[in-house]
């Protein structure tokens, strides 16, 4: 069963950004967000971005939805 991996999503946007050239802040100013806390539990693989947010991050980066979010499978039990 497919399931999205947190820690590695977290490690593909900071690729991400790290290829744009973007910083936490830059993100943070984009989003408009009070603090960058949000950002940083994206970038440590403890949340997701919501899909709205996902959405922005596609065009931020220049990329399909299904590049931001990394999925992997399940071993069958």
């Amino acid at each position: 069963m497919p399931y999205v991996n947190l820690e590695k999503t977290g490690l593909n946007l900071k690729s991400l950004m790290k290829s744009k050239n973007l910083t936490v802040k830059d993100l943070q100013k984009i989003f408009g967000f009070a603090n960058p806390q949000a950002i940083y539990n994206w970038l440590s693989g403890k949340t997701l971005p919501t899909v709205d947010n996902l959405l922005v991050l596609s065009f931020v980066f220049d990329t399909t939805l299904d590049d931001l979010v990394v999925t992997d499978m399940l071993a069958a039990a």
